[in-house]
């Protein structure tokens, strides 16, 4: 995984980042300490037309159904004076209780797209799970999909395009997986034995971040 604050590369099981000491402690000073509640898709910056509302929830919930033991949740927000998305994804997905996500897909399965609209920019952080099937070439690639919609402001659209894009390559990781479990877990740091125990909480890695009207990852 990647360290949140100065994107050097860190062992999964590693406390604080060994290049710059950064540690959950430190987003918590910034952010907060207490969980949150929230659902899987929040339009805090009220920029999602009603009408597309239903239809973006629906998204989610195919995704679902296409992985169940996976969930994506959404987070739009107008951010006054906010430093850095990557930091805020990485606290969000660790800080976060899903009210409408089953108790069976804990945080370390899940997908954050986090977007700043005020800013124009767009982060996707996800759980310790996830880290043999996606990583920044492929988060990178998800979010140029939604680039083109993101800057007509079409959010469904461009939500819809970055989460279609983001199971092509759980489907390929999952091939490799059933073929060379062993080999394919262990590059994202996990063992077949402990893998999805659901034991810890989340354990987010962000490999992603960048801005939306420059298609940046």
């Amino acid at each position: 995984m990647k360290c949140p604050r100065c994107v050097q590369k860190i062992h999964l099981g590693a406390s604080s980042c060994p290049h710059c000491g950064f540690a959950m402690v430190h987003a918590d000073g910034v952010f907060g300490s207490q969980d949150i509640k929230l659902k899987k898709f929040s339009d805090v910056a009220g920029v999602v037309r009603m009408k597309d509302r239903e239809p973006m929830r629906k998204v989610l919930e195919n995704f679902e159904a296409k992985f169940p033991q996976l969930f994506v949740s959404v987070y739009l927000g107008a951010f006054e004076d906010l430093n850095s998305l990557r930091q805020y994804g990485f606290w969000m997905l660790n800080r976060t209780n899903y009210v409408d996500v089953d108790a069976q897909r804990p945080n370390s399965t899940g997908i954050l797209i986090l977007v700043d609209v005020n800013a124009k920019s767009a982060s996707i952080t996800f759980g310790y799970a996830l880290m043999p099937y996606l990583d920044e070439n492929s988060t990178f690639e998800a979010l140029s999909a939604g680039h083109p919609f993101f800057l007509q402001g079409d959010y469904l659209k461009a939500l819809k395009a970055v989460i279609e894009k983001l199971e092509i390559p759980l489907v390929r990781g999952w091939r490799r997986v059933r073929k060379n479990p062993i080999e394919v877990l262990a590059r994202g740091g996990q063992t077949l034995k402990g893998y999805g125990s659901g034991q810890e909480k989340t354990g987010a890695s962000e490999p992603s971040s960048g801005k939306v009207g420059r298609g940046e990852g």
